[in-house]
């Protein structure tokens, strides 16, 4: 049973007002409409090879897309959705692929590519459950970190005002973008309740009348709006599918990298919704995955862009304090109803550059220290604070150093196209590399009436850190170890030394004690004064209560002239 942090407002399965629903669903879907930029530049590549009316199908149909998926993501029962709140949004790990299909065959290739590539993903998330060991704290703590430091670029484009390739800055754009990020954060900090909630949209409102005011938003703009139509079915004569062999691996490689996104984000719903996280449910994961297989399918088959998880709008709920599941439907019926209601749309469609920046320095700013809180809550030895430098800094080369990796064969360009795939690909294999070798189970030997604690601290201390234990089960066990070695000279012990075999996996940690000498009195009661000038085992007793509040499960069992004492710690 997750338990609920004291800092949500809206708790996953709790159920905000309709008034409070519905503004906070505009909250999210100021972020999907953020993403559409991605199939605009698809249609931009087609150029003169698509009408107007098939390119304002294939965004509208994009937009419905994004809100099945997201509604669906939030269900809990059957086999679909991981029931949180993590909206989806028109993927970037598609767009290197789909570029490639569009170039190849236009939008039929796209289509019929895109509806594969959902399919590949589906099958995957059958297998998920049974690959935990792919994602370790530090694995999953490096994806959820790049998913927002890959929008460092785009936020401070939009938060300047500046579009690909400029760097004229206006001073009217950043007075917008830096006044509507205070407002949001100012809201967010030092107000409470639904003020709070809606932080983002005040500050955002508050952004679009300075940018109506200095002149950011033209007046063309708002005539475009007045010019659409009210109501419109989305256009879809413009769909069909073709299928590419040359661009099997491409888009198999983009449903991989969408899956490992979608781990992290899915990882970072489950711990900013259970204070008492410890790690990944793989159950919920793969219903996630699956359903994520569906924002390409779906797409694929209506004629639209695939979708994928969106980093943002889960930043977006840790800073709100918002994360109920309810809030998808919310969403997700608005953006569906967007797609139907164009002069609607169009409000979104015209948000200011600085009001995007800010929207997104805001929210992203929650997942990148989201991800860096999963790599500290285990501890680290060499091979994992390499593994996770290593895949920052490899990750980050393929947008810091721009064309770096454009010779290479076409059918591994999606991995080397974005930070996060490249980063998430080191992370995945370098952990598999430093699995050799590592036992998981060890054992020290020690002699009574020796000062231990030292030696025992540095032998948990080194396996802690390479198991990638949790510090404080480490920390518990050490004491409950060195507790026994202080009253083992009470134990009349036949020998002097005591073995201990430590022993761990994901979920447990287990210390067993063979020591040749009477078995270890479990008491469940601590001793009193007038025990101590009465009893001689009470202060066998008082350390046998002492280790009782370190461990989970503490018992004896006896072999022949030894004893065995089991510590069993729940990880």
């Amino acid at each position: 049973m997750a338990k609920r942090p004291a800092n949500l407002i809206y708790a996953v399965d709790e159920s905000p007002p309709l008034i409070s629903l519905i503004l906070l669903g505009f909250q999210h879907v100021s972020i999907f409409f953020m993403s559409l930029v991605l199939p605009v530049i698809i249609v931009k590549q087609l150029g003169t090879n698509i009408d107007l009316n098939a390119a304002s199908g294939f965004i509208s149909l994009t937009m419905v897309s994004i809100g099945v998926i997201t509604i669906l993501q939030s269900l809990r029962k059957g086999p679909i959705g991981s029931g949180y709140l993590c909206p989806s949004v028109c993927g970037p790990s598609y767009m290197a692929a789909s570029m490639m299909a569009v170039n190849a065959g236009g939008l039929p290739v796209l289509f019929g590519m895109t509806g594969f590539v959902g399919i590949v993903e589906m099958l995957f998330s059958r297998v998920m459950r049974k690959l935990r060991f792919l994602f370790p704290s530090e694995v999953t703590g490096v994806i959820v970190a790049m998913v927002g430091i890959v929008v460092i670029p785009i936020t401070v484009q939009n938060l300047l005002g500046l579009n690909a390739g400029d760097t004229t800055i206006q001073a009217e754009n950043v007075i917008i973008g830096v006044i509507s990020v205070t407002v949001m954060v100012g809201f967010n900090i030092y107000t409470k309740g639904n003020l709070k909630l809606y932080s983002v949209l005040i500050g955002m409102i508050v952004g679009y009348f300075l940018s109506y005011f200095m002149g950011i938003i033209p007046e063309s703009d708002f005539t475009r709006i007045q010019e659409a139509k009210l109501f419109a079915i989305p256009y879809m004569k413009h769909i069909s599918w073709k299928f590419n062999f040359a661009l099997l691996i491409p888009f198999t490689i983009a449903a991989l990298s969408s899956s490992f996104k979608t781990v992290g984000d899915l990882v970072t719903c489950q711990r900013i919704n259970d204070l008492d996280w410890k790690r990944p449910e793989m159950k919920s994961v793969s219903r996630g995955i699956l359903t994520d297989g569906i924002g390409g399918l779906l797409p694929g088959l209506i004629g639209g862009y695939g979708t994928s998880t969106s980093s943002a709008n889960i930043g977006l709920s840790i800073a709100t304090g918002a994360t109920s599941r309810k809030i998808a439907f919310s969403a997700g019926g608005i953006i569906i109803a967007l797609a139907l209601l164009p002069k609607l749309a169009g409000i979104f469609l015209i948000m200011p550059k600085p009001v995007m920046g800010a929207t997104l320095l805001f929210s992203v700013s929650f997942m990148i220290v989201a991800g860096f809180k999963i790599i500290i809550s285990r501890m680290l030895d060499v091979r994992k604070t390499f593994l996770i430098g290593a895949s920052f800094i490899i990750g980050l080369s393929a947008d810091m150093l721009p064309g770096i990796y454009e010779n290479l064969h076409p059918w591994i360009q999606p991995i080397f196209s974005s930070s996060l795939s490249l980063a998430t690909v080191t992370a995945i294999v370098l952990n598999l590399i430093f699995r050799i070798g590592i036992a998981k189970h060890q054992t020290i030997d020690l002699e009574v009436g020796k000062d231990s604690s030292e030696k025992i601290f540095n032998f948990m201390t080194n396996q802690g850190g390479i198991w990638g234990a949790r510090k404080e089960v480490i920390y518990k066990a050490t004491s409950a170890m060195s507790e026994f070695m202080q009253a083992a000279f009470l134990l009349d012990l036949m020998k002097k030394e005591v073995s201990m075999n430590v022993r761990f996996d994901e979920f447990n940690l287990d210390v067993h004690i063979i020591y040749f000498g009477k078995p270890f009195e479990i008491s469940l009661s601590r001793p009193t004064k007038e025990d101590f000038k009465k009893d001689e085992e009470a202060s066998m007793k008082l350390s046998s209560f002492i280790i009782k509040q370190y461990v989970d499960k503490i018992s004896f069992s006896q072999k022949e002239d030894h004893t065995v004492l089991y510590f069993h710690f729940e990880h």
